[in-house]
């Protein structure tokens, strides 16, 4: 069954890059020119989603905002041969996909955010695209990448990446073997939020991206309602389940994740777009070589 739908949890409240995120949703810091949810919104739509839920919260108008219509501004932009591509720019915003909003009302985690879209995706499979992790692969995107290998195999699926040792407690580790015939994909088993040095299974960790398949949302709601008050159910709790029943898959995606809820993955993020940056890209390489000079 192909997936036509997405969520994109961006109820979060950036706590880990104020102040910028203050006023500003985290979400919508720039790299270069354009927000960073952008970059997730076209690569939904460039995998072939056609409807996409994006979760938000208070104070997070500014992206709803940013995928409608801005009259004036594409009114004064109009007709004038010089703004032609800036004014074909503003336009795609708002006719990359079926964009839908629901409001989070209370933040209560990742799993309570997906669980918000469950009558949106209903009994059909689904992407989901974490709100902080821009991932860059303009040829091959990656959530495309797993549609592909869900259509192929029917399971739950996980994006994951091998990080440095150091770095894995601030994420999960996954319990993984190779799926036969298949370069980048795994069975995963089991996971392990936040885990001690000798609890760590593998480098591996999951970042930004899951393909959850029928009845995932029955299982997050059940996981969430039985959680007493005051405690979080975690959103790897449910695909920990998926992994014990032999039903999980972990995919080394093909791609360059940037994490945007990171002071540091802002500006990596940055620099790095800017150096491919078809307006920029030379004179910005131009002067990091002078720059580096300086240091």
């Amino acid at each position: 069954m192909k997936i036509k739908k997405a969520i994109i949890p961006a109820a979060g409240l950036g706590t880990r890059v104020l102040p910028a995120s203050k006023s500003v949703p985290k979400e919508m810091l720039n790299i270069v020119d354009k927000p960073a949810i952008q970059y997730i919104v076209e690569e939904a739509a460039a995998s072939g989603i056609e409807d996409i839920l994006i979760i938000t919260n208070r104070g997070k108008g500014a992206i709803e905002d940013h995928f409608d219509h801005s009259f004036e501004l594409e009114a004064n932009l109009a007709g004038n041969p010089a703004k032609a591509d800036l004014y074909e720019s503003v336009k795609a915003c708002s006719s990359l996909a079926n964009i839908y909003f629901i409001r989070q009302k209370e933040t209560k985690g990742l799993a309570h955010a997906i669980l918000a879209g469950k009558s949106f995706i209903g009994s059909e499979p689904c992407a989901v695209l974490y709100g902080d992790d821009v991932i860059i692969n303009n040829e091959n995107p990656v959530i495309g990448q797993m549609c592909r290998l869900y259509e192929k195999y029917g399971k739950a699926m996980v994006g994951v990446k091998a990080v440095p040792e150091e770095l894995i407690p601030l994420y999960c580790t996954l319990d993984v073997t190779p799926v036969e015939g298949e370069e980048r994909l795994m069975n995963c088993y089991d996971i392990i939020e936040k885990p001690k040095k000798e609890q760590i299974m593998s480098p591996y960790s999951i970042l930004g991206r899951v393909i959850l398949p029928e009845g995932a949302f029955e299982m997050i709601e059940r996981g969430v309602n039985n959680t007493p008050a005051g405690q979080e159910f975690l959103f790897t709790d449910t695909l920990t389940e998926f992994g014990k029943a032999g039903n999980l898959l972990a995919y080394d995606f093909d791609g360059i994740r940037y994490d945007m809820g990171n002071k540091l993955g802002i500006m990596k993020a940055n620099c790095e777009v800017a150096l491919n940056h078809p307006e920029i890209g030379k004179d910005f390489a131009d002067y990091l070589k002078e720059l580096v000079k300086t240091l």
